[in-house]
């Protein structure tokens, strides 16, 4: 317990020396500071260590002064796309609303004076948002990806995100042609709330959602859950429906703490059972309350996601260099890699007891097993 405080003050004086230095800077704002910090602080380590090639791609100006984002999952027909058009009040470009899996793109909803639809090729070339990094996910997905401009007032303050519909089936996740759980992390990593979507009728979780849910690890805590179309259902099976609920994400999510559901029925369709409708009203406002309160804490949000940044760079560089000190010069180099690699989970030990590091502060080993950079190790004696 000592250990893993003294690491988290530590952690704290290496992020408060950024900002009092000898000749401290004046900004404008919160997120010029940040910005500067970054490029002048960060950016430099993950470069030294190769860490856009092992974990995230390098951070632009768009991350910092993007509004809030908020990213819808579910399977098809849980009513994601209502929910979005709900918030909206209004139709947006793109929309497609149905029982079958209708949503068949990401569409990002954001605010213009003109509605109209950017294409995924020509969103990620745009150097002024920030999405560009989304270019490594290949054409395939580039053309499953589109901006939705709307004059909505909603999107004056916040982003939105609809995403596929997830089916069952392992035919349908080789499909797609593009990494989807990897797309998905990709967003994970940058929006201010996730809202996962399920459906009253319907509670199954299919293995290529379960798989969609384990990718938001490190990003529990902007994870939200609607019960929709709880209308559907009388109050005694409601209240069935809102265990079993519970039962199978305590088989997903891998959290002690208890995640906020918000039950209700997010369209403007009356109400089939009208026994909750206090209850629905409740739960909505909260729902609301949530996401209007993003914009608010949106700095703190970017803040914190870069204190997270900055841990795990600062790892990944123990990790490098321990691995780079046990790499002959010369001799058996290839035979040596593959042992390394094999065994990294006893490397990531060895840096956790040498620099009393958390374990909950290391990368997935299985993923980083399987860094296409350990290919070639040249760069190691670079």
């Amino acid at each position: 317990m000592l250990e893993f405080k003294f690491y988290i003050i530590a952690t704290f004086l290496f992020l408060l020396s950024w900002w009092t230095k000898k000749h401290p800077k004046n900004y404008t704002s919160v997120v010029e500071g940040l910005k500067d910090v970054y490029r002048n602080k960060l950016l430099p380590l993950e470069e030294s260590y190769y860490f856009h090639e092992f974990h995230s791609p390098r951070l632009t100006d768009g991350d910092f002064d993007a509004k809030p984002m908020v990213l819808f999952i579910g399977q098809y027909s849980t009513g994601k796309t209502s929910l979005i058009r709900y918030l909206l009040e209004r139709d947006f470009p793109g929309q497609r609303i149905g029982p079958e899996p209708t949503t068949d793109k990401f569409i990002i909803l954001m605010h213009d004076s003109r509605e109209r639809i950017i294409p995924g090729n020509a969103l990620v070339a745009d150097s002024t948002k920030q999405f560009g990094p989304l270019s490594k996910f290949g054409n395939t997905f580039l053309n499953k990806l589109q901006c939705s401009m709307s004059q909505s007032a909603v999107l004056d303050s916040v982003t939105l995100i609809d995403t596929p519909g997830i089916l069952s089936g392992e035919k349908q996740r080789t499909d797609r042609g593009y990494d989807f759980v990897g797309v998905l992390e990709w967003f994970a990593e940058r929006v201010d709330r996730i809202v996962l979507l399920f459906d009253a009728n319907k509670l199954d979780i299919s293995d290529e959602f379960r798989r969609s849910i384990e990718a938001l690890k490190g990003n529990d805590d902007k994870v939200k859950i609607v019960l929709n179309k709880s209308d559907s259902v009388d109050h005694q099976a409601l209240l069935r429906v809102y265990g079993a609920l519970m039962w199978s994400l305590g088989k997903v999510l891998k959290t002690p703490e208890v995640t906020r559901v918000y039950v209700g029925s997010f369209w403007d369709r009356p109400l089939v059972y009208d026994y909750n409708r206090r209850l629905f009203q409740n739960e909505e406002q909260d729902l609301l309350k949530d996401l209007q309160s993003l914009p608010q804490n949106s700095v703190l949000r970017k803040l914190n996601d870069l204190n997270k940044r900055a841990k795990l760079a600062m790892v990944h560089a123990y990790i490098i260099d321990e691995l780079v000190s046990q790499m002959p010069n010369f001799f058996r180099r290839n035979a040596v890699k593959i042992s390394l690699i094999d065994h990294l989970d006893l490397v990531f030990e060895k840096v956790h007891k040498r620099h009393n590091i958390p374990t909950g502060d290391f990368p997935d080993v299985s993923k980083m097993q399987v860094s296409p950079i350990f290919n070639d190790l040249s760069w190691v004696w670079e």
